[in-house]
């Protein structure tokens, strides 16, 4: 199944300032998740940004919120899976019911939030694509086995560039050549 823009929604997981220093490979995982939110930006994809306890875990990382400009606020959430806040499953859905039924899903950590996130929608019937290079956990093993593990749960896993070139679908767009350095 190709990922298309136009029935995509981005779900980006908990990337905040205090838990993406102790992620394995965060740095890379951080700029892939703000690479993924300026091509959703660019290319008109809605975000949904989760933070979890933000009074001790901080706000969203810089990198993410310049990425996504003023035009996302992130939603607080307090149990592990996103799905089971209500405004979070309420916007999530609200999106679905509009034709957005693939949800691609990033951030951290992999083995905890994304991964309960994951299975509930999945759960629930939604499309579910894991960028695989945009989520991590403190161990890179423990991120393998929830990588794994949601491939086995009916997850596509996929990188951030494959999101970018199917959501772009032709060299040839004014999109493409702003996103081009982006990709790279």
């Amino acid at each position: 199944m190709i990922m298309s823009r136009n029935r995509a929604q981005l779900l980006l997981i908990d990337i905040q300032d205090r838990l993406a220093p102790n992620v394995a490979g965060g740095e890379g995982v951080t700029a892939n998740c703000a690479r993924l939110a300026r091509y959703a930006r660019r290319l008109d994809v809605p975000v949904t940004v989760t933070e979890h306890y933000p009074k001790g875990l901080g706000p969203t990382a810089g990198p993410v919120l310049e990425a996504l400009g003023n035009d996302v606020a992130a939603l607080p959430k307090i149990a592990f899976s996103a799905w089971q806040d209500a405004a979070i499953r309420t916007r999530i859905e609200t999106l679905r019911a509009a034709g957005r039924a693939q949800i691609i899903i990033a951030g951290m950590e992999a083995h905890v939030c994304v991964c309960q996130t994951a299975l509930d929608l999945l759960a629930s019937g939604l499309d579910v694509f894991l960028v695989a290079d945009a989520v991590g956990s403190r161990a890179a093993d423990v991120r393998d086995l929830a990588v794994r593990r949601l491939e086995r749960a009916g997850a596509r896993v996929v990188a951030h560039e494959m999101v970018a070139f199917e959501w772009l679908g032709r060299g040839d767009t004014k999109e493409f050549k702003d996103l081009i350095e982006v990709i790279k």
